[in-house]
């Protein structure tokens, strides 16, 4: 891209905006009321561009000249304006004025002696963010960057990584109730646990990602276990790869990438917002949001989220209940900033969806709707809270902190809940496994950022300490078998609860070290860091409370990144080598009915290695991503005959692949979201080779993403949205012997925003799976396992801002 391209992309931006007028949201003037006073949010940005997003929250059309707006930059706006205050404020200093009739504003030249008369107004900038959190990009789904572990919050041009963050606006207008619909968005991300479910898991990349290894504002250990509820998220953050140094290890070892959740603060406007849904099969819930902010300064804020929902779901005789709430508190003075946050999530459901592994061959899914384990139960609370603060001791140098403690609880049936050795008929012997668990965690981060300069290169330098200290335990009994089938299912026999007797401790404690060095006017920044991680772990017996096995290990991971804006600052060249970290296994007591030679023997931490290289081009309106990445990790394999089985970790799991992502604004009323996955994996060093070569089990060799908005000409704040998401065919086993077919899930929605009674209102409607094609849809945990997609869903929704 050469220098006169940014330039060139402002115009023709300029003359979109001069030309759609033909599609804008609803107008107060339409509507027979009042110029409104509304809550907005407009990023410091060129001026058509800025002007664009302004005509998008108020509703109005433009006309203007494109060369009035060339090489002119718009302050950040946020606050409650009205058009015309917000107008003015874009326009200052550009030598612009506005003029609006109706709907229609036009842009001219301002007169000589013209003066702009500006009213008394709260106006803030970028700063004033919740959480100093990186602007929305252009369209409002994502965020221009994300936080990147202890480096902090980065644009996304000025990161050696993939990442994308989604933005609470695209929660809003999907209808997003939980974590994993917002990552339906992501062509990079699968679900391994299907709708309905109590537990959210993943696969990134192609590693697995479970519920265990959510972080929440950078801490793991401290969201909400199973379902993620979106009513206190501002943004949901996905980085894609392994990160030991960035984030510390993952409880479970998150290989294919980290997703991170950033609570809600209050903003500088008040906030009062009362929501209500509905959702197919005759689930109700309502929500509340309120924010305000208090002092001299605004430099308190409280925030509060609550949601209540019940009712019955698509899939036959399952209901669900679920209560939350949320309690963020922040201070923002001159030198100390800091966060706490305290949440209380329960849900109940019963019955299951289908989770299923097949005798011989893989058969046709049944409908999706089909409940067989009707009459099980699950029950799921969390509990949490967290303080995070840091500050400037001076211009040069920041200490930062934080402490924070989660309490799971789980009861019923919640991973216990599986069709094994289904026949090609149907048939299998249903055997629901009733569980009583919990899990207990304590996180720590302290640590010293420091910027300064070594003649022409500035520094960023990091030093952090990390701690997560977990204990869990869960007791399980297993139900009476009885005969059943998939396509006509019969109940399930019942046990009684278990106790929860602990079965494990563990204690991930790491420090870090990371510097990055700028060149060159910032064109070019190379990241170099080091963590060393300490693992312990303890294992306990279920009836004697018995310590039954040891383990501790510490391992020293390197990272590199380095990002280079060669020919234009809105071009990056990026690459990265970074290790990710994963408990070691423990060799089993005995394999296949065979006693294993090194029975129990524990191994080190499994280190996880990535090479990526990689483009990220901001286009002004529209950004792209493109990713050439290389992931591998150890497996565990046996060799030598199966009558003297010796387990090691010299097998490997290799996974190549190509990524490319695309978000923002095609024109002023079209907004675009998705992106393309390729992969090729394969295995190497099998047990004995027998697998050598073969591919690994639930990663297709194509998968992708494609979203769109359009805002309708024929009715001022109408937008109608359309999304479709492809997965290649799968092998579910190591030998890819069982594949799953190919699918394609098409979603459609329409929201309608308008005024009623002085109140801006927003009506949102959704429909996932449209056509309700059932689906095997992707792997399970373990080798051999799928899940069943969700059935066709229609979710409702109204808030109103008071």
């Amino acid at each position: 891209m050469n220098r006169c391209a940014f330039p060139l992309a402002q115009g023709a931006l300029a003359v979109a905006l001069a030309l759609a007028a033909i599609a804008a949201p609803a107008t107060a003037a339409e509507m027979d009321v009042p110029d409104q006073v509304r809550s907005i949010s407009i990023a410091s940005q060129p001026l058509a561009q800025a002007l664009n997003d302004w005509a998008r929250q108020f509703g109005m059309q433009l006309v203007v000249p494109q060369s009035l707006l060339a090489g002119k930059q718009a302050p950040a706006l946020s606050g409650k304006l009205t058009s015309r205050q917000a107008l003015d404020r874009l326009l200052a200093g550009s030598g612009l004025s506005g003029s609006i009739d109706g709907a229609t504003v036009v842009i001219r030249a301002r007169s000589a002696g013209e003066e702009a008369t500006l009213g008394t107004v709260t106006v803030t900038g970028a700063a004033d963010l919740p959480g100093n959190l990186p602007k929305p990009y252009a369209g409002g789904q994502t965020a221009r960057g994300s936080k990147l572990g202890i480096l902090g919050n980065k644009d996304i041009l000025d990161t050696p990584f993939a990442t994308t963050s989604y933005t609470s606006e695209l929660i809003e207008n999907q209808n997003a109730r939980t974590v994993a619909e917002v990552l339906s968005n992501d062509p990079s991300v699968r679900f391994t646990t299907p709708a309905g479910h109590q537990v959210e898991n993943y696969y990134i990349r192609g590693f697995l990602v479970t519920a265990d290894n959510m972080a929440m504002n950078g801490m793991y250990g401290v969201a909400p276990y199973g379902h993620i509820p979106t009513e206190f998220i501002e943004r949901v953050e996905i980085l894609k790869g392994p990160s030991a140094l960035l984030n510390g290890m993952a409880p479970k070892g998150a290989v294919g990438g980290t997703v991170n959740i950033v609570t809600k603060k209050a903003g500088d406007a008040p906030l009062t917002r009362v929501g209500v849904d509905f959702i197919s099969a005759g689930q109700v819930g309502t929500t509340l949001d309120l924010g305000r902010r208090f002092g001299e300064r605004k430099e308190w804020g409280v925030r509060f989220n609550g949601a209540y929902r019940d009712g019955d779901t698509e899939l036959d005789d399952q209901t669900k209940n679920r209560r939350f709430g949320s309690l963020g508190v922040d201070y923002r003075g001159e030198r100390l900033r800091a966060d706490f946050d305290i949440y209380d999530s329960r849900e109940r459901s019963t019955g299951s969806p289908l989770m299923i592994s097949f005798a011989t061959a893989v058969i046709a899914p049944p409908d999706a709707r089909t409940n067989i384990f009707k009459g099980v139960y699950g029950e799921m609370e969390n509990r949490g809270v967290a303080l995070k603060g840091e500050f400037d001791l001076n211009e040069h140098l920041t200490a930062f902190a934080s402490v924070a403690h989660r309490e799971n609880r789980q009861r019923g049936y919640i991973n216990g809940t599986r069709a094994d050795n289904v026949s090609q008929s149907g048939a299998f012997t249903v055997r629901p496994t009733h569980q009583n668990g919990y899990v207990d965690s304590d996180a720590y981060e302290a640590g010293m950022r420091a910027k300064f300069a070594t003649g022409p290169v500035r520094h960023e330098v990091v030093l952090a300490a990390s701690s997560l200290e977990m204990e869990s335990g869960r007791g399980d009994l297993a139900a009476a078998g009885v005969a059943s089938n998939i396509y006509n299912p019969a109940t399930p026999a019942l046990s009684a609860l278990p106790g929860s007797p602990k079965l494990q401790e563990t204690k991930l404690d790491g420090v870090a070290l990371a510097d990055t060095l700028s060149f060159w006017g910032d064109r070019l920044a190379l990241t170099l860091g080091l963590r060393q991680q300490k693992i312990k772990d303890k294992g306990f017996n279920a009836t004697t409370g018995a310590l039954t096995s040891q383990y501790d290990k510490t391992v020293t991971t390197p990272a590199v990144g380095i990002v280079v804006k060669p020919w234009s600052p809105n071009l990056a060249l990026y690459a990265n080598y970074v290790e990710g970290l994963a408990q070691g296994g423990v060799a089993p007591a005995s394999s296949g009915g065979v006693t294993v030679v090194n029975a129990n023997a524990v191994f080190a931490p499994y280190v996880t290695k990535q090479r990526e290289v990689g483009a990220k081009w901001d286009a002004g309106q529209y950004a792209h991503t493109l990713a050439l990445y290389e992931i591998a990790e150890p497996m565990l394999v046996y060799n030598g005959p199966d009558s003297a089985r010796v387990y090691s970790v010299d097998g490997e799991k290799q996974v190549r692949g190509l990524e490319w992502s695309v978000m923002g604004q095609l024109t002023r009323n079209v907004r675009l979201l998705g992106g393309v996955t390729l992969a090729r994996s394969e295995q190497k060093k099998t047990t004995n080779g027998v697998n050598d070569g073969k591919d690994a089990y639930g990663i297709p060799d194509w998968q992708g993403n494609l979203g769109l908005e359009w805002d309708t000409p024929w009715l001022p704040g109408l937008t109608l949205s359309g999304r479709a998401i492809h997965t290649d065919s799968q092998y579910l086993n190591y030998a890819n012997t069982r594949e799953i077919p190919s699918w394609t899930r098409y979603d459609v929605g329409a929201r309608f925003k308008t005024v009623i009674a002085g109140r801006a209102t927003v009506f949102n409607a959704n429909i996932s799976n449209l056509f309700d094609r059932n689906y095997w849809a992707g792997p399970y945990h373990g080798e051999g396992y799928t899940t069943i997609g969700a059935p066709r869903t229609l979710s409702l929704s109204a808030t109103v801002d008071f």
